[in-house]
């Protein structure tokens, strides 16, 4: 009985896979059940081959077995086990995979799954274990490390394999303990390995009243299936209902609400996946905060391998929840590691358009509902449109919907353009803090009375992600406040003219304030508002400013005057006449456009005062 060296620089291997590899400890037994699998699925291939050797599924499962008093943890397996020379070769050298080998020699098809290819994962063992043990047929392997192993005669014979860990003491900062614990183990089975198809079984302690008693209880010992075996999302659309869905959703724990949408995919090409995706019916907690992580689980042939694979979502589309499961992951050393991202490319690119038409469908099917989805999440397909330069406008702009002056509802892009006026050059918005006060606003006054639609932006990212989208089916995008009826122009150009002392005097005493006094015939009940040249709209700027080290963003405003107002005659008496009034009414007018607009007054108290001047 000799202790044999690890081939392939051991302990450089083994301290790579435990402090480098595996990110938590429990890893380790996802990793052994999935051997174990492997174990099973190789005696069935088998059997298919050889006529002399039969495969009762009951004959064949997985079994955990804690003692806390001796500090092991049995995992057994009724599998196809291993020789002293499989032994050797697959547990004597780190990285040699027996399930990679058994693929190749026997061909079977890349369809197939073995789910360990890489020969590491038994060395995860070593995470929680000081000393491990695996019997198969009538040998016994057994090893304390990179040290090295002893490969010995066993006195029982094994059918499968079972493995044997001695688990670590505790110290101040691991607790190895809950390892040997049922409820942890049950825990981590059906984290990790619920979908393996063999059953998993684990013995559990149960509080029971004692037989013809009626105040005694006993503890009982039952063995358990922990696993489910068969995943949902390899089930038969047809064999499933609603509920079914639903009950999957509340116990992965994607949610307590009721989902809005899920979409059932199963896909066979370049790479082969199913997924399960739900849009959720109520927004998280914590969706607007830097604590949400978007993501997928994500699974190789039935087992876990993230919890929240980011890479399958696009940020626009980061409230889906649900699983993806491929076949055709490439698992570099373990599971943790994802060797290869182009499986994970295509994958996302796909689930991207099926999550786009699973939304246009409730949109077309059931907008009331669109429409609770969009009061939820709307504003991340926004966030998209305006993200990367616009990168992705074609994929989302279909998804966008917007408050409408059009019977006080939500409506389309689409919706809007085949509603317009004859002879309509744009699409016209309005932006506020919300509906009622954009309804009340001087930029809105005109266009309504005109019969136009306004689409209401009452999001700060409305106006940026229009900016981005520029139009909508050769469409071009336009503030209210550039609506001018026809005439408008030219009766402009002559107010302008006609009262051009008025104007540079009001310019003058606000003294770069503005940079215009402007009639404008837009304004039907308002004496004066404002308005903006240039790109950046007063809502824009507001939105600028209010955000961290957002700087001191500042629009190009022009003070809009109605010059058929009693106010504006009022005014040009008091430039005739009283030079002070004059000076108070401009002060009082400029900031009663700055109050309309949600802008802050810059001296509260002088303007108070200014209006009880004028009241006396």
């Amino acid at each position: 009985m000799m202790k044999k060296e690890f081939q392939t620089e051991s302990k450089r291997i083994l301290d790579l896979m435990i402090n480098s590899v595996y990110k938590n400890r429990e890893i380790f037994l996802r990793e052994l059940i999935s051997n174990a699998s492997d174990a099973i699925d190789k005696m069935y291939y088998k059997a298919l081959k050889d006529e002399n050797l039969t495969f009762n599924v009951e004959d064949y499962y997985i079994k955990i077995t804690p003692d806390a008093e001796a500090r092991t943890l049995t995992i057994e397996d009724t599998g196809i086990g291993m020789t002293a020379d499989e032994m050797e070769a697959n547990l004597g050298i780190i990285a040699n995979s027996g399930s990679f080998k058994f693929k190749n020699e026997e061909k079977i098809a890349e369809d197939h799954e073995i789910i360990g290819q890489f020969g590491v994962g038994f060395y995860s063992a070593f995470l929680i274990a000081s000393k491990v043990e695996v019997y198969s047929t009538d040998h016994k392997w057994t090893s304390e490390g990179a040290e090295g192993y002893i490969l010995e005669k066993s006195n029982t014979t094994v059918n499968g394999t079972k493995i044997v860990l001695t688990v670590k003491e505790n110290t101040e900062d691991e607790n190895y303990d809950e390892f040997l614990q049922p409820h942890t183990l049950r825990r981590i089975i059906k984290k990790y390995s619920d979908f393996i198809r063999y059953p998993i079984k684990l013995d559990v302690t149960s509080r029971q009243l004692k037989e013809g008693s009626e105040d005694e209880y006993e503890e009982v010992v039952k063995e358990e299936v922990i696993n489910s075996q068969i995943p949902i999302w390899k089930k038969n659309k047809a064999e499933l209902t609603d509920e079914d869905y639903l009950n999957f959703y509340h116990e992965k724990h994607f949610g307590f609400d009721q989902p809005l949408a899920h979409a059932h995919i199963a896909v066979d090409g370049n790479v082969s996946y199913n997924a399960l995706l739900y849009v959720p019916g109520n927004t998280p907690f914590d969706f607007y905060t830097p604590d949400y992580k978007k993501g997928l689980e994500l699974y190789s042939s039935g087992v876990l391998i993230m919890d929240k694979c980011e890479d399958l979502l696009p940020d626009y589309f980061n409230f889906v929840k649900g699983i993806v499961d491929s076949e055709d992951l490439s698992l570099n050393i373990s599971r943790e590691v994802l060797q290869n991202d182009r499986q994970l490319t295509l994958i996302a690119k796909n689930l991207q358009t099926k999550i786009k038409n699973e939304l246009a469908k409730l949109m077309k099917s059931d907008f009331d509902k669109y429409v609770e989805f969009f009061e939820n999440f709307g504003r991340t397909l926004k966030f998209g449109v305006y993200s990367d330069f616009g990168m992705h406008k074609e994929i989302l702009q279909d998804l966008l919907i917007f408050e409408s002056s059009f019977e006080d509802k939500y409506t389309t892009l689409a919706d809007y353009i085949e509603r317009m006026v004859l002879d309509q050059e744009a699409i016209y918005y309005a932006t506020g803090e919300n509906k009622e006060r954009i309804k009340k606003s001087p930029q809105a006054e005109a266009l309504l009375d005109a019969g136009y639609e306004i689409l209401y932006f009452t999001d700060d990212v409305d106006e940026f992600a229009i900016k981005m989208l520029i139009n909508y089916m050769e469409k071009s995008f336009k503030p209210a406040s550039e609506f001018k009826a026809e005439g408008d122009t030219k009766a402009d150009e002559a107010a302008n003219t006609e009262f051009k002392d008025v104007f540079e005097a009001m310019n003058a005493q606000l003294d770069g304030k503005v940079s215009a006094v402007l009639a404008s015939s837009r304004l039907k009940s308002h004496p004066v508002a404002l308005g903006h040249k240039g790109e950046i709209s007063i809502e824009m700027e507001k939105v600028m400013n209010a955000m961290p080290n957002g700087g001191n963003v500042q629009a190009e405003k022009v003070l809009e005057v109605n010059t058929n107002h009693e106010v504006f005659a009022a005014l040009q008496s008091a430039q005739a006449t009283d030079e002070a009034k004059f000076q108070l009414m401009t002060n009082v007018l400029y900031n009663q456009a700055r109050l309309i607009e949600g802008l802050d007054i810059e001296d509260p108290v002088a303007f108070a005062q200014d209006v009880a001047k004028l009241m006396v």
